[in-house]
């Protein structure tokens, strides 16, 4: 019972972007990429798409990807997560992937899973990064977390934290990316608690946890991997992929 299962939770509705995990990148859907990267991460067992499309659900079939069908009602991919982890009883534990981050890092997946097979007193595990800028840190758009001396997370925010008050000391601004291992039995009881005071502040479900005593462990990782949340990232995207062909051809 050390098994791991990778789940990508996928809808289509999107405000900023419906259709997105089929929108076409480099000839591949962007979903697509997604899975193929989880699919090289070491520790993972089994690479799970949960949806509750049919478009979705074909597609991710076609290409050769495990598919779970999911209720419709879910307000969030945690809860699409849950739905599935609950019944797949064999995975201890369950690595909660975004589906619009197509460079997620194998290598990262597998350290959160060995961070949660090392650690017991660890329920949910996540991942960060430095901002590569001042403007990106003030971006509201993006999660930033302040972690203790641990590594265990403080605070998620959408504001700027900590504020630096004194222009002397230059605190480290980290970004929240959207990654999460959880035991099994932590992510089934978190989609039981209803929303708490925080979480429905800043619109950030992962307060959610800490409000609830739960030990939120972070990696601080030296770099992250973008996001999509619309057309104009994607092209931003396809343009960077594009140029990594070229330079790999490059006599």
């Amino acid at each position: 019972m050390n098994k791991a299962v990778g789940i990508i939770p996928a809808r289509w509705g999107s405000t900023r972007f419906p259709g997105k995990p089929l929108h076409l990148i480099a000839g591949k859907p962007l979903l697509r990429h997604v899975w193929e990267r989880c699919r090289r991460a070491r520790r993972l067992n089994s690479v799970i798409i949960a949806t509750d499309d049919m478009r979705i659900a074909e597609a991710a079939f076609n290409w050769g990807a495990e598919v779970a069908l999911t209720s419709p009602r879910h307000q969030s991919g945690t809860d699409r997560a849950a739905e599935v982890a609950q019944k797949a009883k064999e995975f201890p534990y369950v690595i909660n992937i975004q589906g619009d981050e197509p460079l997620v890092d194998p290598r990262l997946i597998d350290k959160l899973v060995a961070k949660l097979r090392s650690d017991r007193k660890i329920d949910i595990v996540t991942a960060a990064h430095p901002f590569e800028s001042a403007i990106a840190a003030s971006s509201s758009h993006q999660v930033q977390i302040v972690v203790d001396l641990s590594g265990h997370a403080l605070y998620f925010s959408r504001a700027v934290v900590p504020f630096p008050r004194n222009q002397s000391e230059h605190p480290r601004f980290l970004r929240h990316q959207g990654i999460y291992g959880f035991r099994r039995p932590s992510l089934l009881r978190f989609v039981k608690w209803k929303p708490s005071p925080l979480e429905r502040a800043e619109s950030l479900e992962q307060l959610r946890a800490l409000e609830n005593g739960v030990t939120v462990h972070v990696l601080v990782t030296k770099h992250g991997s973008p996001g999509v949340d619309t057309p104009q990232d994607a092209k931003a995207l396809e343009q960077k992929l594009a140029r990594g062909r070229r330079r790999n051809v490059s006599p």
